[in-house]
This record gives C-alpha cells, structure tokens and sequence, in this order.
C-alpha cells in the first residue's frame, strides 16, 4: 500500500536530490551502496545499546536513498537489470540489520525473551515474503500481493521504535506484533495465489 501511495509523493521530493547527484558523477548502484551500509551502522550501533531514537533518526536519513536511486535510474532512463537485482540484495541486507539490532536488544539488555523471538520470526517472514514473490516470477505469475510487505515492515517498524524511544509505551510491542501477523498474512496470501493460477494453467494445457 505504502509502494503505491507514498512513492510517487517522496519521487517528486527527491528528484533534485537524483539529478544533483547525477550531475557530479555518482551511480544509483553507489547510492543503494551508501545508503545500506549507513542502515546497517545505524542499526547496529544504536538499537543493541537500547538507543532507538537516535537509531531511528541515523536509519531513516539512509533509507530514503532506495528512493533517490530509483529516481536516479528511472532518469537515466536505465533499463539493465543489475540495478534491480544489486538494491533488493542489499535491501535484505538492511532489513536483516534493523530487526537483528533490535532482536539482540531484547535478547540481551531489554531481557524480553518474547520480543525477540518475535523479532527473528518478523526477520524471516520478511525474507520468505520476498522470495515468494521473486520465485513466483520466475515461474510466471505476479504475485504482487499482501497487506505487509517490505515499505509496511520498515515504516512500521521503525516509526514505532522510533516513538518507543520517547517513551511512548506499548507501541513497539503490538506493532511488531501487526507486522508479523501481517507477514504471516501476506505470505499465505502468496502461496495461495500462486497455487491457483498454476493449478488453473496446468488444468487449461
């Protein structure tokens, strides 16, 4: 939902951003680069010391840079497939930084057994929600489906740590909670999608 109703709004912010660093020199591929790993020493800086505010703050300056390297791309009007590949690989990356950041949080120094289980099951939902959907492109079918999917599991996730960092109780926790449900939800949306337009096409041959 967050894909089809908030991209075109942050495009249109960062398009100058895009063509700025088109004009000095920088690739999308650097950006996407840039971008992951400043997610990444976000991540793992802050959220294992307990410091989700900040964390969050760090976090959310770099991920805005999967938006200025699609912009970047789609101005260059680059249609090779690397691009693609080289962001979702990374974005996994990233992914697995914030909730593994938060998971050893929980684990160690927020002592919340519950929270970080639930952590590791949203980490990988979120990795067998994705592959679902590349896997099902490969056989054939858009399975584009699901109420969470990545743009709902990082808003979500970090707006909520971000406001538990201030104090606000209980948000992280029932969020998280959203999100997995969500997850679980989405993936199972997918695989039934997919079984029936395959079943349906090896009825018809």
């Amino acid at each position: 939902m967050l894909n089809r109703y908030a991209r075109a709004f942050f495009t249109a912010v960062f398009t100058p951003t895009a063509k700025f660093f088109l004009k000095i020199g920088i690739s999308p591929d650097a950006v996407t680069l840039v971008g992951t790993l400043g997610v990444i020493a976000g991540a793992l800086c802050f959220y294992p010391r307990g410091s989700f505010f900040v964390g969050t703050v760090v976090i959310t300056a770099f991920v805005f840079s999967d938006l200025v390297d699609g912009t970047m791309a789609r101005i260059l009007e680059r249609t090779d497939k690397f691009g693609a590949f080289w962001d979702s690989t990374l974005d996994r990356l990233g992914d697995a930084a914030i909730f593994g950041g938060l998971a050893y949080w929980f684990a160690r120094g927020g002592n919340q057994p519950v929270m970080f289980g639930l952590c590791l099951a949203i980490m990988a939902l979120g990795a067998v929600v994705s592959y679902a959907r590349a896997r099902a492109e490969g056989l054939g079918v858009n399975a584009n489906v699901g109420y969470v999917e990545r743009s709902e599991r990082l808003v979500g996730s970090l707006v909520a740590t971000g406001l538990s960092g201030l104090g606000v109780p209980y948000i992280q926790a029932v969020t998280l909670w959203a999100i997995a449900i969500g997850s679980l939800v989405t993936l199972v949306q997918r695989v039934l999608l997919v079984r029936k337009v395959l079943l349906k096409g090896e009825a018809v041959a």
